[in-house]
């Protein structure tokens, strides 16, 4: 299969790059030590064009493919990680769910303003009950005339705390289980909605995460996305392409520390010549390049299968390549960025150098959107589905 970039997605990563270089590198130290914001992020990215990558030209988009986004979310992700997450929480994880699964009526009145950059967007599933077992989740909406009344927590969502639209499931038939569970658009400003608090994270730090709280939110009933108890299909799909395009976050950082060890390697000299020289660290910069480059094919693969097969959802070959492409990348990113610090030594345990921060923030994606022992049995699940299909034909 051939992944050469077209020149459009070359352009785009030469231009994110560019861009994050200029107006993200500056201000790294500021967002990793305070754990700061910049409150114009959004209204920059717009600028360039970049909130709206897969999502229709009429409603302000650029209607192009996944593999587009993922790349961007691997650019930022190079010099900003913690902002390339939220970057991706709110053009994939919200805008590009409610683009795929929303009524016409929610798509012209919530769009528009995410890809300008004037709404901030994310996507609240997980629970202090529910984190790898989605299915559970305890967050009821009840419908009341002309509205649904929301009760329940979330926890661990990104852009939370900034967030004005939220993608929020709940169960609206918690009897029927899996079977009950819905999907609705809640804005910041209904009764009801509330952050209870913004979480302290040791990485991705710069990237709001909160705990959102529900108590008799009052949604209206033409906010539900698709429809009623049918929410699983809306969650399922979009895990699989949110497991996609985050996977670009641990390419981008896995390059970028190979990058800035490559670099340290040639410039550092012990024992009268440069460390490049030394078979322990060309061993390290040898497999750190095969891992990085093996897990940048795995996910543009799938990239590539999302595009032609947008609905995913259990039981097909989306799920499984979603699933092997995030678990791949990043658990390559958490091991490419600790032989960064490794070859790095002492200064690479230091503030002042950037391949600590990397260290740090790879670490999250083997933990959001699913673990990687989720991932594993999710890959396991859809290798052994058929084998078992034929046995129970027997």
């Amino acid at each position: 299969m051939d992944f050469r970039l077209t020149e459009e997605q070359r352009m785009m990563r030469e231009m994110v790059y560019k861009w994050a270089v200029t107006e993200l590198g500056p201000i790294q130290e500021k967002i990793d030590e305070e754990d700061w914001f910049p409150p114009d992020f959004f209204k920059k990215c717009a600028e360039i064009g970049i909130l709206g990558i897969t999502m229709d030209e009429k409603y302000g988009g650029l209607g192009l493919d996944v593999l587009t986004q993922v790349i961007a979310v691997e650019e930022i992700s190079k010099i900003s990680p913690g902002l390339g997450m939220t970057y991706g929480a709110h053009s994939n994880l919200c805008a590009n769910n409610i683009h795929r699964n929303a009524s016409e009526e929610l798509k012209e009145k919530y769009l528009p303003p995410m890809i300008r950059g004037e709404k901030i967007g994310a996507l609240a599933l997980t629970e202090p009950n529910a984190g790898s077992d989605a299915m559970s989740i305890r967050t009821r909406a009840v419908k009341k005339g002309d509205k649904y009344i929301l009760n329940g927590t979330k926890i661990f969502i990104t852009n939370g705390p900034i967030a004005d639209i939220l993608l929020v499931y709940a169960k609206t038939a918690p009897e029927k289980g899996p079977k009950g569970i819905s999907a609705f658009i809640v804005e910041k400003d209904f009764p009801g909605f509330s952050v209870s608090r913004k979480l302290k994270k040791c990485g991705m730090r710069g990237s709001p995460t909160g705990e959102l709280i529900f108590e008799d939110c009052e949604v209206p009933a033409e906010n539900l996305v698709g429809e009623e108890n049918k929410g699983v299909a809306v969650m399922t799909s979009g895990l699989d392409i949110e497991r996609i395009v985050l996977a670009g976050g641990s390419l981008g950082m896995a390059q970028q520390a190979l990058e800035y060890s490559i670099q340290y390697a040639v410039d550092r000299e012990q024992f009268g010549q440069s460390i490049a020289n030394f078979q322990m660290i060309q061993q390290k910069l040898a497999d750190m390049y095969a891992r990085t480059a093996a897990a940048r094919l795995l996910v543009y693969r799938a990239a590539e299968l999302a595009q032609r097969s947008p609905r995913g959802g259990k039981g097909t070959e989306l799920t499984k390549q979603a699933a092997a492409a995030i678990l791949f990348a990043a658990e390559t990113a958490t091991w490419v960025c600790n032989q960064a610090v490794q070859i790095h030594g002492g200064y690479g345990y230091c503030l002042e150098f950037p391949v600590q921060k990397l260290w740090r923030d790879a670490k999250l994606y083997e933990i959001g959107a699913g673990t990687s022992e989720i991932r594993r049995l999710i890959i396991a699940r859809e290798l052994t589905r058929e084998a078992f299909e034929r046995k129970a034909q027997r």
